[in-house]
């Protein structure tokens, strides 16, 4: 049976190291337009609370569980979402989201409950949105390593491009058309992730073969190795030789002469390094063009030790395991986890909340739309800050994080005791950026060595979402039930502040968890490599003198 082949343009990308470019910038533009459909869609559902509230006869945090099930979905099913990429590939899954995402949204627009949305948008379209944007952003970080954090802060703009847009232009045309109709436009455009998937051509690394110099200097040491030993057995044979010759004592010697038997263990021992010699002659006197095989080294033995046992190397890269929940026994890939935790608590209900805040609170329903505008406007221009930063700085980038996550608590502090329009304005603007600079980096930095690494990236990634899907799900009903309770919108801003001041403490003790695995693995590593020292150290040879006359002998023949 002939097998099709697969035509060029789909198949993998080959590169002998990260390209830093090439097709990953066709990737970079397939991610901006998943970020537009997925994040920036749900972001800009805040625009249609009230209609939903009016239209249902709901209360807030009834209708919030609409965006906190998509969330939480979203998040959820990241670890299924990473199993199928790997087992199937990026392309067909993040086709296939994009199917749903669309699917879901048309369908919501037919609804006459708000329990038929929480299955549309919640569950269709929280599933389409995880099968689409988290295989793309893995995939994206394959692609570049120097400049990926650069470049995913620009790709990942699209969701900033798309709340500045979609913010002002649904809320002028449901006006005209109604909110029934908005939503079928919004799911029209999430299928265009179907075509934007068959970008997603997967990479593929094969280093170059490593030159012969290291093997050809690790002969040249081997010969001089044997040439020392050589030396040392002739002045062995050499003593052996005049001490029979001679017949007399000792020549300097200890000798071993105790009896019979310990004559013949003597000898056997004399015979050994006399046998090496001869071996060592042989291979000295082969053809210089067949260079004698160089002692294997403790480092090549431990490579092939960890290929073995289905580690990678430098040289040989592993395949990704499907899912790999073995990061939960890393202490800061733990604390970086609960870092994302309650770092959502912020992400999502300031959006959703912050447009009745500012009608509450005297601003124009015409001019309270804009308040996502400014939101997005700074938040496009933290993401691209955020990046040239990451790019240059030679600090450990979770610190850089860690700065911006905390001056993301002090803004949400402060949407509670501003009261008029230009300090919502200043207050969004500085929380757009710090949004910006968080919600691009905190899962690109999963590559980094800080965390992960871009090895175990792929089977993590969707660990870590998964861990996040829980605060996605709490995040929106709570700010919700604060509203309802105070009938005050700022109180909403209160759980987002404390999610991300809990969030701020968790990421600072990601380096000092992994500075403490960094030691414990550096203890092991000296143990060991000091074992295999001893054990590849080679013997001294015992010259055994053997005194055919000896007083032990002489006696026993009396």
């Amino acid at each position: 049976m002939k097998i099709p082949r697969v035509p060029h343009c789909l198949g993998p990308n080959v590169y002998p190291e990260v390209p830093e470019g090439g097709w990953g910038w066709a990737v970079a533009v397939a991610f901006f337009m998943v970020e537009v459909n997925t994040y920036g869609v749900l972001k800009t559902l805040g625009v249609f609370l009230q209609d939903l509230m009016e239209e249902f006869k709901e209360s807030n945090s009834r209708v919030s569980w609409v965006i906190s099930i998509s969330v939480f979905i979203f998040a959820f099913t990241a670890p299924l979402a990473s199993l199928l990429s790997n087992r199937f590939g990026y392309r067909p899954v993040v086709m296939t989201g994009g199917f749903l995402m669309s699917v879901g949204m048309i369908s919501s627009a037919f609804t006459n409950s708000i329990d038929k949305m929480y299955i549309t948008i919640g569950m269709i379209s929280g599933f389409g949105f995880c099968l689409s944007f988290l295989p793309t952003v893995t995939i994206l970080a394959q692609y570049f390593s120097r400049r990926r954090a650069l470049v995913t802060s620009i790709a990942s703009s699209g969701e900033s491009f798309a709340i500045f847009a979609f913010a002002p232009a649904f809320s002028r045309l449901k006006e005209d058309i109604g909110w029934r109709y908005c939503l079928v436009v919004l799911g029209v455009m999430q299928g265009t992730v179907i075509v934007f998937g068959v970008l997603l051509r997967p990479i593929s690394i094969k280093p170059e073969p490593v030159k012969e110099d290291s093997e050809s200097e690790a002969a040249s040491l081997f010969l001089k190795q044997q040439s020392v030993y050589e030396l040392e057995n002739e002045q062995t044979r050499t003593s052996l030789s005049s001490a029979v010759s001679r017949g007399s004592g000792d020549s300097g010697v200890t000798s071993l002469a105790a009896s019979d038997e310990d004559l013949r263990k003597a000898a056997a021992e004399a015979k050994a390094p006399m046998d090496w010699t001869m071996e060592d002659n042989e291979i000295l006197e082969k053809p210089a063009s067949m260079p004698p095989a160089a002692p294997p080294s403790p480092v090549k033995e431990e490579l092939d030790v960890e290929q073995s046992e289905g580690g990678a190397s430098p040289l040989h890269p592993s395949t990704p395991r499907l899912l790999d929940f073995s990061v939960l026994k890393d202490g800061a890939f733990i604390w970086y986890s609960l870092f994302g935790l309650f770092a959502t608590l912020g992400f999502f209900a300031p959006q959703l909340y912050v447009i009745e805040l500012s009608k509450s609170r005297g601003v124009e329903p015409s001019m309270a739309s804009y308040m996502l505008s400014v939101m997005a406007v700074a938040e496009i221009v933290g993401r691209f800050s955020i990046g040239v930063v990451l790019n240059k700085v030679s600090c450990k980038k979770t610190r850089v994080l860690l700065g911006c996550v905390v001056l993301m608590s002090l803004v949400l502090v402060a949407f509670t005791v501003v009261w008029e329009f230009w300090g919502l304005v200043v207050c969004c603007a500085f929380y757009g950026f710090f949004m910006g600079t968080v919600g691009s980096t905190h899962i690109p930095l999963l590559a980094e060595e800080e965390v992960v690494g871009i090895q175990k990236m792929p089977s993590c990634v969707g660990v870590y979402v998964f861990i996040q899907s829980f605060a996605g799900l709490a995040g929106p009903p709570l700010g919700g039930v604060l509203v309802d309770v105070t009938q005050n919108y700022g109180a909403a801003f209160y759980s987002c502040a404390a999610g991300m001041g809990l969030s701020a403490v968790c990421l600072a003790l990601v380096s000092v968890a992994k500075s403490g695995a960094c030691r414990r693995m550096s203890r092991t590593k000296n143990t060991e490599e000091e074992k295999i020292s001893l054990d590849n150290k080679p013997l001294d040879f015992l010259e055994v003198d053997l005194v055919e006359n000896s007083p032990a002998k002489q006696a026993g023949v009396v």
